[in-house]
């Protein structure tokens, strides 16, 4: 997006030849249109405010080492951070922990990961924190608004919808499609340090008039019934503990006849639960991405008909894509327009954080979160190769007009 600069100087000597020119009084006519111009030249110079506003996101989103730091933990408190990265690990099968404990505890485990791992995200991936399926010759920017966009047709999003985010995490998504799509969007997030950097980039954006937040479980949220024009959720409801609960309280604040849409991360028909290789992959992405359990594309759909939703259609939007949708992760690819997720760029991210942790600038524990996240994208890596596991599976649901239908 280009920055329009005012050419102040211009437009002082511009004024100063029309002020040093013998004129008679001015007409009304002429008062009113001189006044007109000058309001004119306001709204520019408030749209020239505005775009340099929108420009700062992306900086903000590509922060430094010192942005990275002082974000570690989100909200926890810097000397709680190494405990809480302690009790984080303890939920998942590599440290002794169990799937039911994980879904009885999903709010605190979620919360400590997003508290975690956001500065990490936002400085390695950008406000958006999902995947995309990819053509050639397109950047992993591009992909990812791609994607986004698709969901806002898929949903046949128009002017004036109420809209809702189901798990939006800082809002790179919901601004996008607000923006995309001319409709209102609210994200809900059960992560107070997400919101709270959620809200400064709306300000910073200029939307916070057609985009908020809501902090609330998605699991039970407190909208009244049939609130919202269309649902979307991009990979985000995979951190529920039960599918079928928490479709069922989409579709409950769903307007009759209309649509969710979602991207659910899931294992495929191709993981086979008693080969050891495929549970360790499970548990690497499971640890590495706060999931209480991964479950099968099925089990996603059959949760969504016991709720009540008509599928439209669904499809693993992984299979056919021109590029691999875990190639930003792959150590084996280059990319300088996706640097920080190389295999150089996460060696200096790992390197630097290991400093800032040693200097007293992060705090301590920063390291081993950087450690499962390494453990995550190599699960993701692994799991897209044997193609067992997708971070794309798409359908389209829509509640019916009547509970008879």
């Amino acid at each position: 997006m280009r920055l329009f600069v005012c050419n102040t100087l211009s437009l002082n000597f511009s004024s100063k030849l029309l002020h040093s020119r013998p004129s008679p009084s001015p007409s009304p006519v002429r008062f009113v249109a001189g006044a007109a111009s000058d309001e004119r030249e306001r709204e520019r110079e408030r749209e020239r405010e505005r775009e340099r506003e929108r420009e700062r996101p992306r900086k903000m989103s590509k922060a430094g080492a010192l942005d990275l730091a002082s974000g570690l933990g989100g909200k926890i408190e810097k000397t709680e951070v190494l405990s809480a990265v302690e009790q984080y690990e303890r939920y998942h099968v590599f440290y002794g922990g169990e799937e039911e404990e994980r879904k009885a505890n999903y709010t605190d485990m979620v919360n400590k990961y997003y508290d975690l791992v956001t500065s990490f995200y936002e400085f390695g991936w950008g406000e958006s924190f999902h995947f995309a399926p990819r053509w050639k010759g397109e950047s992993l920017k591009e992909s990812i608004k791609r994607h986004e966009h698709f969901l806002a047709l898929q949903l046949g999003l128009k002017p004036g919808h109420k809209v809702l985010d189901v798990g939006c995490g800082i809002g790179g998504p919901l601004r996008e499609i607000a923006r995309f799509s001319s409709t209102s969007v609210t994200g809900i997030n059960n992560n107070e340090y997400q919101i709270t950097r959620g809200k400064e980039l709306n300000r910073i954006a200029g939307v916070e008039k057609t985009c908020n937040f809501v902090k609330a479980d998605f699991m039970k949220m407190a909208f009244p019934d049939s609130t919202f024009d269309a649902i979307y959720a991009i990979e985000a409801t995979c951190h529920a503990p039960d599918a079928y609960g928490c479709y069922k309280e989409i579709y409950r604040v769903l307007k009759p006849g209309q649509y969710f849409a979602a991207y659910e991360w899931c294992m495929t028909d191709s993981f086979d639960p008693n080969n050891s290789e495929h549970q360790k992959i499970k548990a690497e992405i499971e640890i590495g991405d706060g999931l209480p359990d991964i479950r099968l594309t099925g089990q996603c759909l059959e949760a969504l008909k016991q709720a009540g939703f008509e599928i439209i259609w669904e499809k693993d939007l992984a299979v056919g894509s021109p590029l691999p949708w875990y190639l930003p992760l792959d150590t084996s690819h280059f990319s300088l327009s996706s640097f920080r997720l190389t295999s150089v760029g996460r060696f200096i991210t790992r390197n630097m954080v290991k400093g800032l942790e040693f200097v007293g600038l992060a705090p301590k524990g920063s390291q081993r979160v950087q450690d499962f996240l390494e453990k995550a994208a190599e699960g993701l890596v692994e799991g897209g190769r044997k193609e067992i596991f997708t971070p794309m599976y798409f359908f389209l649901a829509r509640k019916p007009l009547s509970e008879r239908q």
